[in-house]
């Protein structure tokens, strides 16, 4: 070993240049996002099939649908909500399946009973991940222009303009108004001439098209003919031919108007105020976030100078400044803490050269893990970060373990050359650094079994950890050796001087507290008393938090309620959000939502983005929204979130927390007893946003056609509903072909705009020879209240409740509502209450990771009895160990951290730590036995391994104090975790020089002992 470094110093040094050149190259090519890119095993069925009612859907479409989609292999789960001529399906696979062949197997189930279907269904099949969402987003704003004339420039140059920028798979153009050609029909003209509306349709069905004629060849050329009897301009659609009666040529412009107009939409488009277009970018899924956001930023500042003048183009949302943030804030709370630990290093060391050895040291370790992380295509992401970032304190353990023994074995033997020194040092350290490094590495190895979005998500981070891990070990192994010998070139020189021996200082309170083992035993009643008592008392939650400085607010006014009255009402709330000073600027969407959802006209939501230097939390804003719209508003129903919370609640079953789902067979027991959850749950402490799931379409008016009276007058079903349409919404009857863009023809009634109920029975239908006929002759016309959306799972129906947290944590507000429910909510005989949203991941994470727990402990005790082929020492060590989690417990109860994934890794992470250093005591203890007694060999490796082990604890604890601390969104992410992993170190000190030398005196107190005979 000695040898070796020697003979090989100068090849590792290049080695090392090599490595820190390389991992400079592959920070800057790692791409950036803020969580791990992932699939997420969701695949969601939209099935659009015009307004038909909600009861008829579900048999026609939503169990058709619900039973080929069954059909598919590695599905776990199906959900369903149908509404008034449309229905969501959710399919859930099994973690580990190729979405891409479930995405081909669904669709292909689905063309197998398309022919079954009702005509006119149009079906959507998507596979659920972010890049369906939105990264950034502008508003299109002018004074001047039309909203038709904004959608045509957001279109045809904004569009295609901002595509050009690498790595943006689309550019959605949200808003505005589609340029129609309408003929708004005179019915008097028409009943003079005879003229229907059939015959009008039929007229522009056989004139308006392009054909070809077929190929002619003249004079060696070889021609295409081609009859154009398109409508190319306003003339000619008035000068179209609809009959010949008598001798008159009857044309479109005798029995109509043609005019251009703004198409009737259903949606309302507002940003900060003012109506606009909205232009979403939308990502590849393995595009890089932060490259994109500076193309589009230096991309739109081009596209300035080129729109037209009075048309402003404004930023409105934009992701890549949190995740740059957030990737920031770990990087700093990163490198803050090495820093601080290199601090701690020095003073405890009190050499300049050891402490620049690991200041080297670390970030060769650093850079060797970010090239294997490019090499197996991680991104620079808040997960990586975060595992890099909290394994810093593994990775100084392991280097100041290393010089410390180097350090230390100089100072024993200050007249030996370094060359000498290194390798008896590490010969030494080898059994112990291998047995540490498997032991802190393979208590990440379990979390394999992990499902989920926090399994997708946590493996990524553990993953990460174990290429940390494992390159510290090489790096630590082969390269600070190395480092320590280029900084003693002059070493050799130390013979010709007057030197101290520095003898290891022996600590007298080590056989104090062996010699009385009661204390220890006292310790250790009273730390598994901790874990008992403390573990019901934790708050409890999922994912942790981050404030993300935006918030989504989704809402729904009263069903039925129209959109301009919708739109007042959201002025109203927009006048309240304006107020607050915190809010930089807003979106709306009336209608239509971010994201791949069924949306009625009542319904959408707000992207609102807060200032960066804000003087309130994103929490405190949204209390703050919710108050001022519950007493301006009340009619409006509201849904606070934060867009990557939300989305992550879509790619996953639930958005909300808290879901109380109700099964049963009969649609108005699921709504009395919704009702009933959803008031119980209002009434319990920290609980908002309580939605008792059932939403409601607006009434219809339902018209029921008398099929002899159409007979009679030769009429048929399908003449009567369109002339209906035509008088109401108007018909499509062709395209007019203009310039870059087709615009629909539309066959319209006057004064169709203000059509209303009463107007209904005013209608006239014509006859086939011209004549009109009362609508009150040929049908019944009613007024229906809507019918309510209904929701299956798993090909049954059921009530959906849900609700947020508002300033409790998750666990107990679940217990309260179980309680609740338990005592107050009498089912009937077939019904059943299933608990999902956020609490039932919770539930399914905290048992996995229990598992977990258990699986890496047990490797941690296999790894040390492989090393020390003895299994008291290893049931002791483990011991220790288990018991080190009592910190982490007591760290989350003092600071109020929620028990979540992210602090449960933290006990996982302790135990390991633990063993690592109780690996080198019980190493210096069993050198130690060859020339001592066992109490003078215990308190000798104690008094050895008391500097590393006080520089190791405080050097972890303040690597990851900056984490800790939770300064900036990315740093929060990891807080509960830091938190758990310090409480663990601030325990781990007395049960490794307590308690530990205390059993292992306990147990080797007998002469005959093995190690004593060795």
């Amino acid at each position: 070993m000695n040898s070796f470094f020697i003979n090989h110093r100068k090849s590792i040094l290049a080695m090392m240049i090599l490595i820190l050149v390389g991992g400079f190259y592959a920070f800057f090519q790692l791409k950036t996002g803020l969580f791990p890119e992932i699939t997420f095993p969701k695949i969601k069925i939209i099935a659009e099939a015009e307004l038909q009612p909600v009861n008829k859907m579900v048999l026609t479409v939503t169990q058709p649908l619900e039973n080929a989609v069954k059909q598919v292999p590695d599905l776990q789960l199906i959900k369903s909500t149908t509404s008034r001529g449309s229905c969501e399906i959710s399919a859930f696979m099994n973690s580990g399946a190729d979405l891409d062949l479930s995405q081909q197997r669904i669709e292909s189930q689905i063309a197998k009973i398309s022919a079954s279907l009702p005509p006119g269904v149009n079906i959507s099949v998507e596979k659920m991940n972010p890049s369906i969402l939105p990264v950034s987003g502008y508003s299109l704003e002018s004074n001047k222009f039309s909203p038709v004339e904004l959608k045509k420039i957001a279109t045809f140059t904004v569009k295609p303009f901002l595509s050009q920028v690498e790595g943006v798979s689309e550019i959605r153009v949200i808003g505005g108004k589609n340029k129609e050609l309408w003929m708004e029909l005179n019915p008097l003209q028409m009943q003079a001439l005879g003229i229907t509306p059939d015959l009008i349709t039929q007229a522009l069905a056989q004139t308006n098209f392009i054909k070809s004629n077929g190929y002619l060849t003249d004079n060696n050329f070889l021609y295409l003919s081609v009859t154009d009897a398109s409508v190319k301009t306003k003339t000619d659609l008035e000068n179209l031919v609809i009959a010949r009666k008598g001798n008159r040529i009857v044309k479109i412009s005798d029995v109509a108007k043609v005019s251009f107009q703004e198409s009737v939409e259903y949606t309302r488009i507002n940003a900060n105020g003012k109506d606009g277009v909205l232009i979403a970018v939308i990502k590849q899924p393995n595009a890089n976030l932060v490259d994109i956001s500076k193309e589009m930023t230096a991309k739109v500042a081009k596209l300035t100078a080129i729109l037209p003048a009075g048309v402003i183009i404004k930023p409105y949302y934009a992701q890549a400044d949190f995740v740059n943030e957030s990737v920031i804030s770990v990087r700093d709370s990163l490198l803050i803490g090495l820093a601080l630990a290199i601090i701690v290093a020095i003073i405890f060391l009190r050499s300049l050269k050891a402490s620049a050895t690991i200041l080297i040291t670390i970030p060769i370790t650093l850079c060797l893990t970010v090239i294997f992380l490019y090499g197996i295509g991680y991104t620079l992401n808040i997960m990586t970060l975060g595992a890099i970032a909290a394994a810093i304190g593994l990775i100084i353990d392991d280097a100041i373990v290393v010089v410390e023994q180097i350090h230390r074995t100089h100072e024993e033997h200050p007249h030996e050359k370094t060359k000498k020194l290194l390798g008896k040092a590490i010969k030494y350290l080898f059994p112990a650094m291998l047995g540490s490094s498997i032991s802190t590495i393979v208590i990440f190895v379990p979390f394999v079994l992990m499902t989920g979005v926090a399994g997708s998500y946590f493996q990524v981070m553990t993953n990460t950890m174990i290429i940390t891990l494992v390159c510290s070990f090489f790096v630590t192994w082969l390269g600070l050796p190395v480092v320590y010998l280029l900084l003693s070139k002059n070493s050799g020189k130390l013979k010709d001087k007057k030197v101290e021996v520095h003898e290891v200082k022996t600590q007298k309170w080590v056989y104090y507290f062996i010699s009385r083992p009661y204390i220890s035993i006292v310790f250790m009643l009273v730390l598994v008393a901790s874990i008992v008592l403390i573990y019901p008392r934790l708050q409890t939650g999922f994912l942790p938090e981050m404030d993300e400085g935006s918030i989504v607010l989704d809402y729904s006014s009263p069903p039925g309620t129209s959109l301009a009255e919708t739109d007042r009402m959201l002025k109203a709330v927009e006048k309240e959000i304006v107020k607050i000073p915190d809010v930089e600027a807003y979106s709306r969407r009336t209608g239509t939502q971010m994201g791949f959802f069924i949306t009625e006209p009542n319904r959408g939501d707000y992207l609102i983005q807060l200032k960066k230097n804000r003087t309130k939390s994103t929490d405190e804003v949204i209390a703050e929204i919710r108050k001022n719209i519950e007493s301006t508003q009340p009619a409006l129903v509201v849904d606070f979130g934060q867009v990557i919370g939300d989305m992550l609640g879509d790619l996953m079953s639930s958005t909300q927390p808290i879901e109380v789902k109700i099964f049963g067979n009969d649609q108005q027991n699921l709504k009395i007893l919704a009702k009933q959850v959803a008031a119980l749950i209002g009434k319990i402490p920290g609980t908002a946003d309580v939605f008792d799931g059932i939403v409601i379409s607006g009434p219809t008016v339902n018209i029921q056609p008398n099929y002899v009276a159409l007979a009679q007058y030769g009429i048929t079903p399908m003449s009567f509903q369109s002339q209906v349409q035509t008088a109401m919404q108007g018909n499509l009857v062709g395209d007019f072909y203009d310039k870059q863009q087709i615009s629909p023809i539309r066959m319209i009634y006057p004064g169709s705009r203000k059509f209303g109920t009463s107007d209904i029975s005013n209608l006239k239908i014509f006859l086939p020879n011209g004549a009109t006929i009362p609508i009150q002759d040929l049908a019944q016309v009613e007024l229906k209240t809507g019918s309510a959306e209904v929701e299956r799972e798993n090909l049954q129906s059921i009530g959906t409740i849900t609700a947020r947290l508002n300033e409790r944590d998750l666990g107990s507000v679940m217990k309260d509502i179980q309680k609740a429910v338990k005592s107050k909510i009498n089912l009937p005989s077939g019904y059943h209450i299933e608990y999902g949203g956020a609490y039932k991941e919770q539930q399914k994470s905290f048992s996995e990771l229990l598992t977990i727990l258990i699986a890496s402990s047990l490797l941690v005790f296999t790894v040390i009895l492989f090393l020390f082929k003895d299994f008291r020492v290893a049931f002791i060590i483990f011991l220790v160990a288990v018991l080190g989690i009592s910190g982490s417990y007591i760290g989350l109860l003092v600071t109020g951290t929620p028990l979540n994934v992210g602090s449960y890794t933290g006990l996982i992470m302790i135990v390991g730590i633990i063993g690592e250093n109780a690996i080198f005591t019980f190493l210096q203890f069993k050198e130690s036995l060859h020339d001592k007694e066992i109490d003078e060999a215990i308190t000798f490796a104690i008094s050895t391994r008391l500097r590393p082990k006080l520089m190791t604890a405080l050097g972890a604890i303040i690597a990851l104090m900056p984490l800790a601390l939770g300064i900036g969104a990315g740093a929060q992410l990891h807080q509960p975790l830091a938190i758990a992993v310090i409480g663990g170190f601030l325990i781990a000190l007395p049960l490794l020089l307590v308690v530990l030398p205390t059993l292992l005196r306990k147990f080797y107190k007998f002469p005959t002992d093995d190690y004593e005979t060795e």
